[in-house]
């Protein structure tokens, strides 16, 4: 088997596995992972050559930081596994609460979390709209650069626009997007102008939220507590978080196209799931995509899907197919 690309991990320096693994599902929103499970998932991901870790404040109110923080800890891997955090979701969703008495108490409480004097890449959290264009939020942001308490910051978006913005800003390290399969905006528009500017991009929600893995049907159901069940129309966040803003049926229908591409065009025995995983890290602008593990199962596929055989041309035209025929109409415009 192939090894793992490292590949450079915008202006902060370091250098990350293609693959990295999101967190989310290690603190809430997606059913209920055991402190014991979610430690487990971090070693599989660890020991299968993952060497990126996003995580956020508000999963699990922190939970997801200090499983993270012990984790680190206790098997001595502080140097060798790069930490994003996020903050800024903490509070109302107004401009007015992005400030560096806030940003202060933000990232005090995530260093406590995960055990450390410096953040190594603090993200501000989808913040409204209007922030980024507030040149006081991203001089607070140097003023924690200069105060050691982090040493890059980035952002994670919900669109094309709110990216390109925060590429303009000189000390933006990274850009996290939702870009996959079904979201194909990013790629056409986003990933160029980051390389250009030395921006690194973090793939967010490169499964649709399991859509991309093919193993759903119209029969399927969620937890209670998943935001596949509760967010579908935007009930509690964004709803381009949940199945990239797809409705469920429609992507059903992708899905499925997608699963019979990947075995006519990927190298035998490629799963849907690494094939939507590699064809993201296959695009050298992409700095890591970071899909979630509920189990350790999932966490070393994933971490397989970083070595998966160049996919091609013809997996790609087919890709972009897909997207014109069911998604384009439905989510091109809205992010």
């Amino acid at each position: 088997m192939n090894a793992m690309q490292d590949r450079a991990l915008g202006r902060t320096g370091r250098q990350v596995s293609c693959v990295g693994l999101g967190t989310w599902q290690l603190g809430a929103d997606w059913g209920d992972v055991s402190e014991a499970d979610a430690t487990a998932v971090l070693d599989a991901a660890v020991d299968s050559g993952i060497t990126f870790f996003d995580t956020a404040d508000v999963y699990g109110d922190g939970r997801s930081e200090r499983v993270i923080g012990a984790f680190l800890a206790d098997r001595g891997l502080r140097d060798a596994v790069t930490v994003a955090t996020k903050m800024g979701r903490r509070v109302d969703q107004v401009p007015e609460n992005y400030t560096l008495d806030n940003f202060r108490s933000w990232v005090d409480r995530s260093r406590s979390n995960l055990g450390v004097d410096s953040l190594e890449l603090v993200q501000l959290h989808c913040p409204p709209s209007a922030v980024y264009a507030n040149d006081e939020v991203f001089d607070a942001l140097d003023t924690l650069v200069e105060e050691k308490s982090i040493r890059n910051y980035g952002v994670s978006v919900e669109t094309v626009d709110e990216a390109l913005a925060a590429i303009r800003r000189p000390n933006v390290a990274t850009v996290q997007i939702i870009v996959n399969a079904f979201r194909l905006k990013p790629i056409e528009e986003v990933l160029s102008v980051a390389a250009e500017a030395g921006v690194g991009i973090i793939a967010r929600v490169p499964l649709a939220s399991g859509l991309l893995s093919g193993k759903y049907d119209e029969s399927t159901t969620f937890a209670e507590n998943d935001h596949r069940n509760f967010n579908r129309n935007g009930e509690a966040f964004d709803v381009g978080e949940t199945f990239s803003g797809v409705p469920f049926d429609t992507g059903l229908t992708a899905a499925r196209e997608f699963s019979a591409l990947v075995a006519e065009q990927a190298p035998a025995g490629t799963t849907p799931a690494a094939a939507a995983i590699a064809w993201l890290w296959q695009h050298p602008q992409i700095s890591t995509v970071i899909p979630g593990a509920r189990n350790v199962e999932q966490a070393r596929a994933n971490a397989d899907a970083g070595r998966v055989d160049p996919l091609g041309e013809k997996f790609d035209e087919g890709v972009r197919a897909i997207y014109d025929r069911h998604l384009r109409s439905v989510v091109h415009s809205k992010w």
